[in-house]
C-alpha cells in the first residue's frame, strides 16, 4: 500500500472541518491523513518560505511531494475517493484553473462568515482514526 497523502487544513475554519469530515468518512482506503495548517507535520512537511506563499485553506501533500493547492487539490482529493467522487472530481477539472480558483477563492472569501468556527481544533474521534490525524 502507497504512502499516505497529507490534507492539510484550517482548523479555525467550519467549512474546513466539516470537509475533512467528508473525506474522513468516505476514504476507505486510508489513502489520506489530516493534519492542521501551522501544526507541526505542517511545518516538518513544507518549507517556511513556500508556507507563507500559501492560502489558509485545504492543501494536499502528494505522495510524490507535490503540493495542491485550491481547486486542483479539491479535485485531487475527490478522484483519489473513487466512486461518483471521482467522477465529480474530474468533470470539475475540465474548467481552466483560473476559473475553477476563481470560484474557490470567492468561497473561501465568505467561508468564516457561513460556516461556525469548530470549537476545538481536533474533534473527539474513535480510536481506528486517530493514527490519520497529525499533531
Amino acid at each position: 500500500m502507497p504512502e499516505p497523502e497529507t490534507i492539510f487544513y484550517d482548523g479555525d475554519c467550519g467549512l474546513c472541518h466539516r470537509g475533512v469530515g467528508f473525506v474522513v468518512r468516505r476514504d476507505r482506503k486510508a489513502q489520506f491523513t489530516f493534519a492542521p495548517l501551522g501544526g507541526e507535520t505542517f511545518g516538518a512537511s513544507v518549507p517556511e518560505a513556500d508556507r507563507l506563499a500559501l492560502p489558509d485553506s485545504i492543501l494536499v501533500l502528494t505522495a510524490e511531494g507535490g503540493l495542491l493547492i485550491k481547486a486542483r487539490a479539491a479535485c485531487h482529493i475527490l478522484r483519489q475517493l473513487g466512486g461518483i467522487w471521482a467522477v465529480a472530481g474530474w468533470c470539475i477539472g475540465v474548467f481552466p484553473n483560473g476559473l475553477s480558483d476563481w470560484i474557490y477563492d470567492r468561497v473561501a472569501a465568505v467561508r468564516h462568515r457561513l460556516f461556525a468556527k469548530p470549537k476545538g481544533v481536533c474533534p473527539v474521534l474513535p480510536e481506528e482514526l486517530r493514527g490519520r490525524f497529525l499533531p
